[in-house]
């Protein structure tokens, strides 16, 4: 089995073992390099993840990895949420996070702003243009196909 097919049978254990139907995997990384070998599963929610969710996933999958010999050998799995410095990486993350500043960047520029909406293949992003009494809020449209990485701006105000 290639690096491939593995990375996607683990995700599809791993979400048969989620309860709630918020709760969703982000992404599996597999690295087969070091002994023992590492899995990380990363799991997020339409309301949030708490670290409850990400051991139960983590117990339960443990034993099943166990027991169905699809990893051979030692390893090491670790479940978590992805954290700030990670991009959004499915379309489920953009749903979640509409009404938060973000920076989408692609080939060509970086655009900053507030996610506005989801659309079937683009996202929208409000941008402030203009200065003083002549700040205006523009809608910009991304196909998502441009779209590099998006980040989650977080605000301390």
């Amino acid at each position: 089995m290639d690096l491939q097919d593995l990375t996607g049978e683990i995700k599809k254990l791993a979400e048969s073992f989620l309860k709630d139907e918020s709760h969703f995997v982000v992404d599996v990384i597999v690295s087969l390099r070091n002994n023992p070998k590492k899995l990380i599963v990363i799991l997020d929610g339409d309301k949030g993840i708490n670290i409850d969710d990400c051991a139960e996933l983590s117990r339960d999958l443990s034993e099943a990895l166990d027991t169905s010999n699809l990893v051979e050998g030692a390893f090491v799995l670790e479940v978590s949420t992805p954290g700030l410095d990670q991009p959004l990486k499915i379309r489920r993350q953009y749903v979640k996070n509409v009404g938060r500043n973000v920076k989408v960047k692609m080939k060509d520029k970086t655009v900053e702003g507030k996610l506005s909406a989801i659309r079937e293949n683009r996202i929208e992003i409000l941008q402030l243009t203009g200065t003083g009494k002549k700040k205006e809020e523009v809608a910009v449209e991304i196909p998502l196909e441009e779209i590099d990485k998006t980040f989650v701006l977080v605000s301390f105000k």
